[in-house]
């Protein structure tokens, strides 16, 4: 017997889609404005899964405006979150230059002053990858399992 839509629990999925200059202020207003979203869904200011999500928000943003800026063009951050995942989408419109595959991300060379955001990334999110945008440009995903950061 096929289950019916009655007999299935309810999906929800919520998404929060927002475009930001590609400028250190649009990245840091990203960030706030991910975590007043989060709030708004019912993870609360400074729980786990908000602080997390705010560090790699805040990461993924500075790095599309230092890595991926095109002059006059905006990145883009996505927000999913269902019952069990929420993922971080980050797209600017530069696809040649593209970070190294997370597999690679090991270690930063300490005479450097940059170089440790993927290293943040990787170490806090489930898992992250970089996608193609159509029609130009990339997206950095980040994954958190809600179960893992209760």
């Amino acid at each position: 017997m096929r289950p019916t839509p009655m007999d299935r629990p309810p999906v929800t999925v919520r998404v929060f889609t927002q475009r930001f200059s590609s400028t250190p202020r649009g990245a840091r207003l990203a960030r706030y404005l991910a975590v007043h979203r989060l709030d708004a869904w019912g993870i609360p200011y400074g729980s786990a899964v908000s602080d997390t999500a705010a560090l790699l928000v805040a990461e993924l943003a500075a790095n599309a405006v230092t890595h991926g800026c095109v002059p006059s063009r905006d990145i883009e951050v996505v927000l999913r979150l269902d019952p069990h995942t929420l993922v971080i989408d980050v797209s600017d419109t530069r696809g040649e230059r593209r970070p190294p595959p997370p597999e690679t991300v090991t270690t930063a060379d300490p005479a450097t002053e940059g170089g440790r955001g993927l290293l943040l990334v990787t170490a806090l999110a489930t898992r992250w990858t970089v996608l193609d945008r159509v029609p130009v440009g990339k997206t950095v995903r980040a994954e958190l399992e809600l179960s893992s950061h209760g």
